[in-house]
């Protein structure tokens, strides 16, 4: 695929205003597609789509499903405006104002307002909308009755993962199944409406947000969390033993973000058998993807070329070895399923020669990440301007790094020197982000995109994610009107001035 040069934001759908404690689908995603457009991008970048939970952090890189959309992210105020909350008076269910997300209370709401939808939609007369849910149930069948079977268990079973529920319902016995079909036949139904909910939302947002000549870039993780309903549903692909139980999962060895390494605990691929399969189920899972975006940046990428496999009993990701990945095998087979290939490698972290053999095979774009250019190897580094060539994208950070200010006042406390006789200016926190902003505008990478947090010059408490930290993560909000008319003429005139504008605008 080859790519244009432009521009774009890095944010989340979690991260837009709203005042039921989360982000969502609704006025604001729009505004903000509006101010996009006004500011000349040409992407918005956002992280993965899935269903989160609770218990494993809200990570949108830890989803319980590879194909369910997030129901946490649907407009309560689009709900409305579709006729499925009459008379329902949604001010009622505002929550406070905040820079975090809320996402317990924001589920808490959701769920009455969701039960009020249904009841609604169930006493619906209208044979157009029961019809468009029954096509997109039989469109969707290959996942969606597993994951409102696997919805309903998680519920049953108080929350508790797949691999601990009692033996039957672990093991998907046809006949408990069956039963659950028509004892529960309504709470499914609601789990696969939910789900018609989110896809009619989202592809309005997305056909919005391309009329307007912004595109959708999103991101796959490379790994499904163990507590899903993939692992469930399709234990012969991933590394278990007979009775579910993890053998070797994934992690990263040491690096800088951690001594120990991450040990991220999803179970890895059994390659032989995708091999043996044609690949089906990762080939469904980037077509259900490519529905969604315009470009799909896939997270991890050198594990398609080797992975780290950890001992599931390990502490520490230390004791973990390289294992072989797919390599070629697995993307010649992609581009015999799919037409195109509009992907992004995210080729960071501890990288060999044959990952960037495989990304340069099939001309994948790659990233560059300024925060990683500086340090004493700062002239030979392949993430410092000077060594770029074109088909990148660079980011002044992503959302695993600090923000620009916060990792001047921390991480780069140390070249602050380096900082200033690299740009020939004279540098401070007021600066930084405006100057590293416009470092990555200037480089000849094909796609520049910047965290909104750098384009406000938030310090380091709008960090989005600290990796292999449990906690905190995933929380970062824009208040209302942060975004006013002077970011949003200063984006427009850097697409000008470093030819990062589309010729459609």
């Amino acid at each position: 695929m080859k790519l244009d040069r432009s521009a774009g934001i890095l944010m989340h759908v979690t991260s837009l205003p709203s005042p039921f404690g989360i982000g969502d689908l609704g006025s604001e995603a729009q505004l903000f597609a509006d101010f996009l457009q006004r500011s000349n991008q040409t992407y918005w970048q956002i992280l993965p789509l899935n269903p989160t939970e609770q218990g494993q952090g809200n990570s949108p890189y830890s989803a319980i499903s590879s194909r369910a959309g997030n129901t946490l992210l649907i407009s309560p105020e689009l709900l409305a405006a579709d006729g499925w909350l009459p008379q329902v008076d949604l001010s009622k269910y505002y929550l406070p104002k905040a820079d975090k997300a809320d996402y317990k209370n924001a589920e808490k709401i959701k769920e009455q307002l969701f039960e009020l939808a249904w009841a609604t939609f169930q006493s619906n007369t209208d044979s157009a909308q029961q019809s468009a849910f029954e096509a997109f149930c039989v469109k969707e069948n290959a996942w969606l009755q597993d994951f409102a079977f696997y919805t309903l268990l998680k519920d049953i079973h108080d929350g508790k993962p797949w691999f601990e529920w009692e033996s039957g319902y672990k093991n998907r016995e046809e006949n408990l199944l069956s039963k659950l079909e028509i004892s529960h036949a309504q709470e499914l139904q609601k789990t696969k409406w939910l789900q018609f909910v989110f896809s009619i939302q989202w592809q309005k947002l997305k056909k919005y947000c391309n009329g307007k000549g912004i595109s959708f870039f999103g991101d796959l993780p490379f790994y499904t969390s163990y507590d899903s309903v993939d692992v469930w549903s399709n234990r012969t692909l991933f590394k278990l033993d007979n009775d579910g139980q993890a053998i070797g999962v994934a992690g990263v060895p040491p690096d800088a973000f951690s001594s120990d390494g991450q040990l991220w605990g999803m179970p890895v691929f059994v390659w032989e058998i995708h091999k043996q399969q044609n690949y089906s189920w990762w080939i469904d899972r980037l077509k259900k993807n490519m529905e969604h975006f315009d470009l799909l940046r896939l997270d991890h990428f050198r594990a398609f070329a080797d992975y780290w496999e950890v001992p599931a009993a390990a502490e520490t990701a230390k004791s973990g070895e390289w294992k072989i990945g797919p390599k070629s095998d697995f993307f010649n087979a992609v581009k015999n399923a799919l037409p195109t290939l509009p992907f992004i490698a995210e080729d960071l972290g501890d990288i060999d020669e044959p990952v960037y053999e495989l990304r340069d095979e099939f001309q994948f774009a790659g990233m560059k990440v300024l925060q990683f250019a500086f340090g004493h190897e700062m002239p030979l580094s392949p993430h410092i301007p000077h060594n770029f060539t074109k088909n990148f994208v660079v980011y002044t950070g992503t959302h695993d790094n600090n923000t620009i200010l916060g990792w001047y006042r921390h991480e780069a406390i140390n070249h602050h020197h380096q900082l200033n006789h690299y740009t020939g200016q004279q540098i401070d926190e007021t600066n930084i982000h405006h100057i590293m902003c416009r470092m990555a505008y200037a480089s000849v990478a094909d796609i520049a995109i910047l965290p909104v947090q750098d384009v406000l010059g938030l310090d380091e408490n709008a960090r989005m994610n600290i990796p292999a930290s449990p906690d905190n993560n995933w929380l970062w909000r824009l208040l209302p009107d942060q975004l006013n008319h002077g970011i949003e003429n200063m984006l427009s005139d850097w697409t000008w001035l470093y030819n990062r504008r589309t010729s459609e605008q």
